[in-house]
């Protein structure tokens, strides 16, 4: 699904940095990705490049035989709201809306009918265990369900990839748990999941560990 060749990013606020050297990555549909490392190991960066939320300066990036680098920036906003589902540490649900509008929104972004966006919320928010919470602002939720409505929000379009960005960071254990059960049962119905972590503790859910240090891959 994913052939990431020599990638290479580098930020520079004043202070030169370089984020990913030489990052090699071949990653399968299907398969249940953990990348881990310590702070400032570059994991966040090659996600968020995964993710087309950020560029790169060199190497090559295939999504599906795709090159991402020829896509043009309405190709690109297109690409990231159909192919990938992200999800946040720290939810980023929009608290003015319900719950079930979170969820709905991206779906109307890309143009799906009314219709057929209130069975999605019905059938996303079942799947969750949150059907009762459509109605709902998201403060009116636990950290635990707020991140199960983010994971039903991030999935509203089908996407090929979920990626998830230290889930369950800002959650207790048990519902750290609960949120690994459930991106488990989805990886077991196909879905492909790319998650960072600084959580060893969670090794068990992935079929593989990505290891990062210095901005490359160990």
């Amino acid at each position: 699904m994913i052939k990431i060749n020599h990638l290479n990013k580098t930020y520079n606020n004043g202070i030169k940095v370089q984020a990913l050297r030489e990052v090699n990555l071949v990653i399968e549909q299907g398969e249940f990705i953990l990348i881990v490392g310590k702070s400032g190991s570059g994991k966040s960066t090659l996600l968020n490049v995964i993710g087309c939320m950020d560029g790169y300066d060199s190497g090559e990036y295939l999504f599906l035989n795709q090159d991402v680098k020829s896509l043009s920036s309405r190709e690109l906003a297109q690409f990231r709201n159909r192919k990938i589902g992200f999800v946040f540490q720290s939810f980023q649900l929009i608290n003015e809306l319900t719950v079930g509008e979170n969820i709905e929104m991206a779906m109307g972004i890309a143009g799906i009918p009314r219709n057929e966006r209130k069975k999605r919320v019905t059938e996303l928010l079942e799947m969750v265990e949150l059907k009762e919470k459509e109605k709902n602002r998201p403060l009116q939720l636990s950290g635990g369900q707020q991140q199960r409505v983010a994971i039903a929000r991030a999935l509203a379009n089908n996407p090929d990839v979920l990626l998830c960005d230290e889930p369950t960071g800002n959650l207790d254990e048990k519902n750290g748990i609960k949120i690994m059960e459930l991106l488990k049962a989805l990886n077991k119905k196909g879905a492909t999941i790319i998650m960072v972590t600084h959580d060893l503790t969670l090794k068990q859910y992935a079929d593989r560990i990505v290891e990062m240090k210095d901005g490359m891959i160990l």
